[in-house]
């Protein structure tokens, strides 16, 4: 059920923790807020990163990713959900197992390679994800290395995003966005097994791009939370995606910097 407009929008992300601010979490909170939602975190792994390295990555136990689960959906409730870093077979069979049994409009954004390069899907993990996962997201979120992992396609810059959208949606997702950051067509690909709809993205000229696929995710996830129709939420999210980018904090860190929701620079300047 969603939000009444007396009630502020309540949503979930389930994800693994970035200990550099920039991705995961800590990103998805900052765009929920941006976005005027009271976020909360169902955390699965915490990573020891930061923006040139994934050092390490610890997995919680299944029963404490329950836990979190169960006390959040019984007290407080959620409107609308996203996946971000599952990492594992046995994180991602867990959340599929209560969200099956707790529907949810739910975001799943199949996060598989940092930006520095580390993995954060293992490899036995990407056919559960698929199996479990997909059928019951409202929409998929891919990137087009992603995109082309999941539809079993050789990657390419100029990889038909039409054609991978069709082939993530037969897997079971109702909807799906081929986001628009890599490769050669700055578009986003929305197809919902109705219509295909290309979104035009901007691409900022801009290093500072870390977190940028867990900030439209989440954005998606709290426009649906508050009441926005699907194509409406995928256009909205795309612009806020591009401006954080723009927005970006080339001075932190020396790899990609994090991308910037919540416009600190212009904070600053009050």
């Amino acid at each position: 059920m969603l939000a009444s407009a007396a009630v502020i929008p309540r949503c979930l992300t389930i994800a693994g923790s970035d200990s550099g601010g920039g991705a995961g979490i800590q990103a998805d909170l900052k765009a929920f807020a941006a976005l005027g939602c009271h976020g909360m975190s169902a955390i699965v792994a915490l990573t020891a990163q930061s923006t040139v390295e994934v050092r390490s990555v610890h997995e919680a136990p299944p029963e404490f990713i329950r836990d979190e689960l169960e006390v959040i959906f019984g007290d407080i409730g959620v409107d609308a959900a996203k996946t971000g870093m599952l990492f594992s077979r046995g994180i991602i069979e867990t959340v599929a197992d209560f969200l099956a049994a707790h529907p949810v409009r739910l975001v799943v954004d199949p996060v598989m390679v940092a930006a520095s390069g580390a993995r954060l899907l293992r490899e036995d993990a990407a056919e559960v994800l698929v199996g479990r996962l997909l059928p019951l997201a409202t929409v998929v979120t891919p990137n087009l290395h992603e995109a082309c992992a999941l539809a079993g396609m050789p990657y390419s810059d100029d990889a038909s995003r039409e054609e991978l959208a069709e082939k993530i949606h037969a897997l079971g997702a109702a909807a799906v966005i081929v986001t628009g950051g890599h490769g050669n067509e700055a578009v986003d690909w929305l197809y919902d097994g109705a219509q295909h709809v290309p979104i035009p993205v901007e691409r900022c000229e801009s290093d500072a791009t870390h977190g940028a696929g867990c900030t439209h995710s989440a954005s998606l996830t709290a426009l649906l939370a508050r009441g926005d129709r699907l194509e409406d939420a995928a256009r909205e999210a795309a612009r806020i995606a591009s401006e954080a980018v723009r927005a970006g904090l080339n001075e932190i860190g020396a790899g990609s910097g994090p991308v910037d929701v919540l416009n600190l620079a212009g904070v600053r300047s009050r």
